[in-house]
C-alpha cells in the first residue's frame, strides 16, 4: 500500500471533545482531550471560475449556509475505584464540527466522526439560534454523514455543490468552517495535491481525495472547502499536524464532494451506508501518472487487492513495485480496470460509483488490461460477485477501499 501516512497526530478534521465526568463520578475531574476520529474531484476551475469574486464575496455568500455542529457523547470506561472490575463510569462530553446545509428542507452535510456515538446533536448558525439534529443516514468508510432539522423559523442558504472530477493543482480554493469553536472562519489556499488517501473512522482507505493548504484545525471537519466561485468541491475532514502538536501545519485532507454526491439520495433515505464490496484500492489514471509509461490515458490502476474479498476470488491484481509520478509514491504492475458490465471506467471515481450502483450479491464483469512480462499489456475479463461492505477492514493494519 502507499498511503498518505497516518500518524496519531493526524486529526480528523479535527473535532475538539471536552470529556466531563458524569454525575457520581468521584471528583468530578474534569479534562479536555483533543480526539482523533478518522478519512470522486472540481472541475478544473480555470474554465467555471466566475469572474471578479473575491475572498470576501465568497465568505458573504456561503458563510450563512456553514452550520457549527455539536455533538453530546458517552464514554463509558471501566470504573478505577472498583478493585473487583466490573464496574462502568460514563463520561459525558461535546464534539464540535462544521455542516453544509445542502437543501431548504434542512438538509445538513457533515463528517460522520463528528456526530459518531453521539446521542444529542445540535445545529445553530450565524445568530446563534441552535436546533437539534438528526443523525438521519451516515457512511463511515467515506466519513460523511446526514442531519435533518425542521427548517421552520429558519432561513437557510443552500450552499452550492460542484463537480469535483477535474481540480487542478494550485486552482485557489477557500475553507469555512468554525475551528476551535470560532465560528464562521474563513481560511484560504491551494489545491496542493490529488489523489490522496486517507483513512475513515471504520479502517478503509478514501481515495483520490483532495489536499490543501487552506489552513484547517480542529472544529472545521464537516465544513466545505470551496472553489474560487463559491462551490463546494470537498469535504474538509482531516489535518497533518506534522509532530505533537493539534493545529494546522498547511496540510489538510478534504473528501471531494463526487463521492458525497453519490449517496446523497441513499443516505437522506436513512440508516448506514454499507453497499457493495469489491476489496481492492485504485488510482485514477490522469495526466499525474504520465511518467508511468501506462498503456491508457485513463481507467482505474489497482494499487492493493484485500484478502478473502470479491477481486482476490475474481483473481485480480495489484501493484507489486513502487513507481514514482508527480503526485509521490504509487504501487505499479497491478491490473488496470477500463470496464465493469461494459461500461467504460475512466477513473476511480468511475469504478466507485460503478460498484456503489451494485447490490451485495450482484456479479460483475470486470474488464482490464495485465501485464504480460514481456512489455506489453493484454485486455481480460473477469468475474466478481460482490459482497457486503464489512462494518470495519478484515486487517485493521491495512486500509482498503
Amino acid at each position: 500500500m502507499f498511503l498518505v501516512p497516518f500518524v496519531s497526530a493526524l486529526i480528523g478534521g479535527g473535532i475538539v471533545v471536552a470529556v466531563v465526568a458524569a454525575a457520581g463520578d468521584l471528583g468530578k475531574s474534569e479534562e479536555t482531550v483533543t480526539t482523533v476520529q478518522a478519512t470522486p474531484i472540481a472541475p478544473s476551475n480555470a474554465s467555471q471560475q466566475t469572474k471578479g469574486l473575491t475572498p470576501h464575496d465568497i465568505y458573504v455568500k456561503d458563510a450563512p449556509g456553514v452550520a457549527f455542529v455539536t455533538s453530546t457523547i458517552v464514554q463509558k470506561t471501566e470504573s478505577p475505584f472498583n478493585l473487583f472490575g466490573g464496574g462502568e463510569t460514563q463520561r459525558q462530553g461535546q464534539a464540535t464540527g462544521s455542516g453544509i446545509v445542502i437543501d431548504n428542507n434542512g438538509t445538513i452535510l457533515t463528517n460522520y466522526h463528528v456526530v459518531e456515538n453521539a446521542i444529542k446533536v445540535t445545529v445553530s448558525f450565524e445568530k446563534g439560534k441552535t436546533v437539534n439534529a438528526q443523525v438521519v443516514g451516515k457512511d463511515p468508510s467515506n466519513d460523511l454523514a446526514v442531519l435533518r432539522i425542521h427548517p421552520d423559523g429558519l432561513t437557510l442558504h443552500p450552499l452550492t455543490l460542484g463537480n469535483s472530477s477535474g481540480v487542478q493543482v494550485g486552482d485557489p480554493v477557500l475553507a469555512i468552517g468554525n475551528p476551535f469553536d470560532l465560528e464562521r472562519t474563513l481560511t484560504t489556499g491551494v489545491i496542493s495535491a490529488l489523489q490522496r488517501q486517507i483513512t475513515a473512522p471504520n479502517g478503509f482507505a478514501i481515495n483520490n481525495v483532495l489536499q490543501t493548504d487552506a489552513p484547517i484545525n480542529p472544529g472545521n471537519s464537516g465544513g466545505p472547502l470551496l472553489d474560487a466561485s463559491g462551490r463546494v468541491i470537498g469535504i474538509n475532514s482531516q489535518i497533518e499536524t506534522g509532530g505533537s502538536g493539534g493545529g494546522s501545519v498547511g496540510i489538510g485532507f478534504a473528501v471531494p464532494i463526487n463521492t458525497a454526491k453519490s449517496e446523497i439520495s441513499q443516505l437522506e433515505k436513512g440508516g448506514t451506508v454499507r453497499g457493495a464490496y469489491i476489496g481492492l484500492t485504485s488510482l485514477t489514471i490522469d495526466g499525474s501518472l504520465s511518467a508511468l509509461n501506462l498503456p491508457v490515458k485513463s481507467g482505474a490502476l489497482v494499487q492493493s487487492v484485500q484478502k478473502r474479498t470479491p477481486a482476490e476470488k475474481a483473481g485480480i491484481r495489484g501493484g507489486t513495485v513502487s513507481g514514482s509520478t508527480e503526485g509521490g509514491q504509487v504501487g505499479v504492475g497491478g491490473d488496470i480496470i477500463v470496464s465493469i458490465d461494459g461500461k467504460q471506467v475512466t477513473s476511480s471515481e468511475d469504478l466507485a460509483n460503478d460498484i456503489s450502483a451494485k447490490k451485495p450479491g450482484d456479479k460483475v464483469t470486470v474488464g482490464l488490461l495485465r501485464a504480460n512480462g514481456k512489455g506489453g499489456y493484454e485486455h481480460k475479463t473477469v468475474t466478481a460477485t460482490l459482497a457486503s461492505r464489512p462494518n470495519s477492514v478484515p486487517n485493521p493494519n491495512t486500509p482498503e477501499g
